[in-house]
């Protein structure tokens, strides 16, 4: 069967699809649309079009080669009966790390010293030591203690000794080392709030001005989770009035950021390109992890990270109308 890719995978996830008889193509001259109408399956790094089955007619399967679910349409895919599925945890420690490394380089001033260094000389990058801080002690909150906000809250804890706040939705329990709290005490209560949440209707905007004025006048935002989770004229009004000590943004409202968007203009920011899971281990998992889903859900097994299982039933219809062989153990 043919499998598309939005964007290029780790080789050792290429191996994968091969190995299990499936042909690999990449978006050519007729772009992502002409290749969608020929896939039987797709690996998802980019945003796919709300109408996807419209324009895919023959999938099975539409992966993600990672966590966020944004990317994907669920909800026609489901109406469809094409199953998704995705590899949550393949670059937490990845997250995790890029977190502890910017609040590392917040706290220590790196960036700050870096550029005093080059532009204006030895003494007066030492000078721009003032105000540094160690994290020990200090408070993290972190919104989202799914398998990044875990990962990161251990590192901070264990690694750190930093008092941890954590929010999450429903009562399961809090990660060792980590205080429950409700989202009004955490932005006012910490030094650093990591956004580790996914993308839902609930979580849109969840970072508010009301919340935002909140937050001490030294903390730092981080914005590991999606841009949209913030919002952004507000945060770049606080940001502008320095009434916190600024935000380390990965994602933004719209990627890539604009060339003259006015967040980068300010001098309490520190952006980076949607990179924070964009390690070498994660690529590897997360591309290993998509292909070996791919192959699952195309040989008719459940997938082990099923985002839809309410399609399950439907699935083995759509196999048949597509002329697939309907294996034994799929739902009548």
């Amino acid at each position: 069967m043919l499998v598309a890719l939005t964007d290029p995978m780790d080789p050792a996830g290429e191996a994968v699809l091969r190995a299990a008889g499936h042909a690999i193509e990449l978006p050519g001259a007729g772009g992502l649309d002409a290749l969608l109408a020929r896939a039987d399956a797709v690996v998802v790094r980019r945003k796919l079009p709300d109408d996807l089955s419209a324009r895919a007619p023959r999938l099975l399967a539409a992966v993600r080669q990672g966590v966020g679910l944004d990317m994907i349409p669920v909800e026609d895919c489901t109406a469809q009966a094409v199953l998704v599925a995705n590899v949550p945890g393949a670059n937490a420690d990845s997250v995790a790390e890029f977190a502890i490394g910017q609040m590392l380089a917040i706290a220590r001033r790196v960036e700050t010293m870096h550029a005093a260094l080059l532009s204006e000389g030895w003494e007066r990058s030492r000078a721009r030591t003032a105000g540094a801080f160690e994290l020990r002690g200090r408070t993290l909150g972190i919104v989202g203690m799914g398998a990044v906000g875990t990962r990161l809250a251990d590192i901070a804890s264990a690694g750190f000794r930093m008092r941890v706040l954590g929010h999450r939705r429903g009562e399961a329990p809090m990660p060792q080392g980590v205080e429950r709290a409700e989202l009004d005490a955490l932005f006012a209560e910490s030094d650093f709030v990591a956004l580790a949440c996914p993308l839902t209707p609930e979580t849109r905007g969840l970072v508010s001005a009301a919340r935002i004025a909140r937050m001490k006048p030294g903390a730092w935002l981080l914005n590991l989770a999606r841009g949209p989770v913030v919002d952004g004229a507000a945060l770049l009004d606080a940001l502008g009035a320095g009434r916190i000590g600024g935000a380390a943004l990965d994602v933004f409202d719209v990627q890539p950021l604009d060339a003259g968007h006015p967040l980068r203009a300010l001098p309490n920011v520190i952006l980076t390109p949607h990179a924070a899971g964009l390690s070498g281990e994660a690529m590897v998992r997360m591309s290993v992890g998509a292909a070996e889903e791919v192959v699952r859900i195309l040989a008719g097994e459940r997938p082990r990270s099923f985002i839809n299982p309410e399609a399950w039933e439907a699935s083995r219809a759509r196999r048949a109308a597509l002329g697939h062989p309907v294996p034994e153990g799929m739902p009548a």
